[in-house]
């Protein structure tokens, strides 16, 4: 079997939203996103789109049955993560765009420089800059004496 491309290796998120065209846009101007194609009925809801960041490909459609947009369903259950060139400036792009910032760019213990935002559709993202190369070891050391502190992640 032939995959393509920007589905081998990974798990393809699809996001539901009430408001798929008005997310495209977002992400667009927001992640740097490039939509790759859109499937709509004739009323204009999206029923499949797709849309390349930073290289990684998501889909997005308008919610509906048995999907439901993270605000109906009362919040977002995953976080989308996406490693980014400058997680710095990519926030404050994002942060211009729209995104409610939920954490700061931060220097993480499991060697990346993160920052936690929020998109006008519910959906919670993680952007990150990669600044150390540790081993499975280390990381666990570093978020194991993180916890005796009292928490993995700055408040």
């Amino acid at each position: 079997m032939n995959v393509p491309d920007r589905y081998r290796h990974a798990a393809i998120p699809h996001l539901m939203v009430d408001g798929a065209a008005e997310a495209i846009r977002f992400y667009t101007k927001a992640f740097g996103g490039h939509e790759l194609f859109r499937i709509a009925d004739p009323e204009g809801t999206i029923i499949h789109a797709e849309v390349s960041i930073k290289g990684s490909t998501i889909m997005v459609g308008d919610a509906d049955e048995p999907f439901k947009a993270p605000d109906a369903a009362g919040g977002s259950t995953v976080g989308l993560h996406v490693y980014v060139d400058d997680v710095d400036a990519f926030t404050d792009q994002a942060v211009r765009a729209g995104a409610t910032l939920l954490q700061p760019p931060t220097d993480m213990f499991y060697g990346a420089r993160s920052a936690m935002l929020k998109d006008p559709f519910g959906h919670v993202w993680v952007f990150l800059t990669h600044t150390e190369d540790l081993s499975a070891e280390e990381i666990t050391r570093r978020g194991t004496d993180l916890l005796s502190t009292g928490s993995l992640f700055p408040h």
